[in-house]
């Protein structure tokens, strides 16, 4: 195998690529009908090879506002794998049909600040009222356990769901001479995201996350991505965190992109391509 070829793996997580594009209409009504017609087989074609490779998903997506007209994202394994998708993606509808706008890259990512069993036990002794050594106790640590595994591999390995209202922006937070995150003690940054993580929960089966890691890889620290069923969820979610002291003291954020999944026979439609 050429070592061009071989897959480049990161330690630990799967690559997070955001493409979105701009359609150029003009540049699509040069092409023939005919040539339409096989651009468009060809991305269906690509996108249904890219979602048999192994551990990649990717989702089709209308963009909403202005700012870009059709949108992807992508989770693989191999950053060569992502590398070929991008340029495929990019030139599959013909030269300068697609016209890119924005991209983030990012690697799904455990959390540093995740609740320990310490703390939910103190959480059983001093909220619950559930004494040490009781079987009441022991259970309730075992479930525990159960649940941050598969927290812990749902961060790192997710499912993305389908969901049709997929919101996606990028953060990092502040190192401003009044406000460094940086330069808190672990204990108060950790605190500090046990209660920004408790407003997130308050949305369970209405909002679902994915926060990935970017830090060294693209502009900001982190790329989030919220899909719900309804922009509502959305706008609540972003708005009660924005009180929340690691947003409100700390959180800088970048652009926000509304996408709708949708299959690629509507997506074409809705493109009037």
């Amino acid at each position: 195998m050429n070592k061009n070829d071989a897959p480049l793996m990161p330690e630990q997580g799967w690559h997070c690529l955001h493409l979105y594009y701009r359609i150029e209409h003009g540049q699509w009504q040069l092409l023939t009908t005919e040539e339409q017609r096989n651009a468009k087989v060809a991305l269906s074609s690509l996108v249904q090879e890219i979602r048999a490779l192994e551990s990649t998903q990717l989702l089709t997506l209308s963009m909403v506002t202005p700012k870009a007209d059709l949108g992807f994202m992508l989770i693989t394994p191999d950053l060569h794998a992502a590398n070929r998708i991008e340029k495929q993606l990019s030139l599959v509808l013909g030269p300068d049909v697609l016209d890119p706008v924005y991209s983030y890259l990012s690697l799904t990512e455990e959390s540093e600040y995740k609740t320990t069993p310490d703390d939910y036990a103190a959480v059983l002794e001093n909220e619950q009222r559930i004494n040490r050594g009781t079987p009441e106790f022991e259970k309730a640590m075992t479930a525990f356990d159960e649940r941050m595994k598969h927290y812990r591999h749902d961060r790192v390995y997710p499912t993305l769901p389908d969901w049709p209202v997929v919101c996606f922006y990028n953060m990092s937070k502040r190192r401003g001479e009044q406000r460094n995150w940086y330069s808190l003690a672990f204990e108060d940054r950790r605190k500090l995201m046990l209660g920004h993580g408790a407003v997130g929960r308050q949305y369970a089966g209405k909002v679902k996350q994915l926060i990935t890691g970017s830090t060294g890889l693209d502009d900001a620290e982190w790329g989030v991505t919220l899909f719900s069923q309804d922009t509502f969820q959305i706008k609540s979610i972003v708005y009660e965190m924005r009180f929340d002291p690691v947003s409100a003291e700390y959180g800088e954020f970048g652009e926000f992109f509304i996408g709708l999944q949708l299959p690629l026979d509507e997506l074409f439609r809705r493109l009037q391509l």
